[in-house]
C-alpha cells in the first residue's frame, strides 16, 4: 500500500505540473481529492483495516492530501498570474498618451451675481436672512401696507395656492418676520426666488430678488442715499452716475427709484424708501422712536446689465453656447 501511495504522489505531482489552464487544474484536483478521487477512495477503505494499519495509513493519506492541496494552490496562483499577464498584454494601453481634456465649468451668471452682491452688502454690515417661498397674505401684503384692492394682489399678478396662500411676490415678507422676532437695530438682506405672473424677454415668472432693511433710531433719507450710493458704485464702478427719482411703494414713504447711467441712457436699477409707519405698526414697533429704510433689486436685471444680456430667458434655457461664455 505504501508503494502505491508513493506512485500516486509522483503521478499527481506530474499531472499538476503539466496543467496549462485553470480548467485542467480543477479537473486534476477532482481526480485526486474530489468526491470520487484516488485519495478520497483510499480514505474510504480505512474502515476495513486494523486499528494499527488504519492509524499508520491514515496519517500518510492525510499528509498526501495536504501536499496535493498545497501544490494545487501554488499552481492555481501561477496560472491566474499567467492569465492576468496575457489579458493585460492583449489590452495594453499606452499610459504616456495625453489624457482627455475635460472642459472646465464656471459659475452661472445668476449665482455669481448673487455672490457679488452679497459680498458688497456683507462688508457694509448687513447679514443674510431667509424665509419661506410659500407665504400667506398677511406677510406678503397686509403687513407691508398693501391694501386688499391693490392691483398687485390680483390673480393675474400673483400665483395663489388657495384663498390665503401664495407664492411670495417679493422677499419683503422676510423683513416682516425678522422684525417680529427681534427689536432694532436690524440690518439685513433678504435674498431668494420670487414669483409673478409675467413672462417676456425682460421678465420671468420666477426670478431672484435681494432686499435690504436697516432699522434703528434717528435714521433718515440721507443714510439711505449714502448706502445706495456706496453699494451701486461698488457694484457697477465708481465712475457710474446715479439718479434718484421720486416714486411710490405702499411699504415706504417717501419712495424713490434709482437709475444708473449706461452709455448715456438712464436705466432703473432698484426701488427704495423710508419704511412706512404702517409697516412698523404691523410688527408692533413705535414709529415715533424707530426709523429705517428698505431697498430691493432684481438679480436678473443686474446680471443682464453686467454682462450685456438682452433676453432674461437665456438664464434658464441651459444652452451651452450661452453658458460657456461665463
Amino acid at each position: 500500500m505504501m508503494d502505491e501511495l508513493d506512485h500516486l504522489k509522483k503521478k499527481g505531482t506530474e499531472q499538476i505540473n503539466h496543467c496549462s489552464t485553470l480548467q485542467d487544474l480543477e479537473k486534476c484536483k477532482s481526480n485526486f481529492i474530489g468526491k470520487n478521487g484516488s485519495i478520497t477512495n483510499h480514505l474510504k477503505q480505512l474502515k476495513s483495516l486494523s486499528p494499527e494499519e488504519k492509524s499508520q495509513l491514515g496519517k500518510r493519506l492525510n499528509h498526501l492530501k495536504n501536499d496535493f492541496l498545497s501544490l494545487f494552490k501554488e499552481k492555481q496562483q501561477s496560472l491566474e498570474k499567467k492569465q492576468l499577464d496575457e489579458k493585460l498584454q492583449s489590452n495594453a494601453q499606452d499610459v504616456t498618451l495625453p489624457p482627455i481634456q475635460l472642459k472646465k465649468g464656471s459659475k452661472h451668471p445668476i449665482p455669481e451675481t448673487i455672490s457679488h452682491v452679497h459680498s458688497i452688502l456683507k462688508r457694509m454690515g448687513f447679514i443674510i436672512e431667509e424665509g419661506p417661498e410659500i407665504e400667506n397674505e398677511f406677510y406678503n401684503f397686509e403687513a407691508l401696507n398693501i391694501p386688499k384692492d391693490h392691483p398687485a394682489r390680483a390673480m393675474h399678478d400673483t400665483f395663489y395656492l388657495d384663498a390665503n396662500t401664495l407664492l411670495r411676490t417679493h422677499t419683503s415678507p422676510i423683513q416682516i418676520r425678522c422684525m417680529e422676532k427681534q427689536n432694532s437695530p436690524i440690518r439685513l438682506i433678504a435674498p431668494g426666488k420670487v414669483y409673478r405672473c409675467d413672462a417676456d424677454p425682460t421678465h420671468s415668472p420666477v426670478f431672484h430678488q435681494i432686499e435690504g432693511l436697516y432699522i434703528d433710531k434717528n435714521i433718515n433719507f440721507g443714510h439711505l442715499k449714502a448706502t445706495l450710493n456706496f453699494f451701486l458704485k461698488e457694484l457697477f464702478g465708481k465712475s457710474k452716475k446715479l439718479r434718484f427719482r421720486s416714486s411710490y411703494f405702499p411699504f415706504t414713504e417717501p419712495s424713490v427709484e434709482v437709475d444708473v447711467d449706461f452709455n448715456g441712457k438712464w436705466l432703473e436699477i432698484l426701488g427704495a424708501g423710508m419704511v412706512h409707519e404702517n409697516v412698523f405698526k404691523a410688527v408692533k414697533y413705535d414709529p415715533k422712536t424707530t426709523q429705517g429704510f428698505a431697498f430691493g433689486l432684481g438679480i436678473e436685471r443686474i446680471a443682464m446689465l453686467r454682462h450685456n444680456i438682452t433676453d432674461i430667458r437665456l438664464f434658464y434655457e441651459n444652452d451651452l453656447r450661452f453658458l460657456r461664455q461665463f
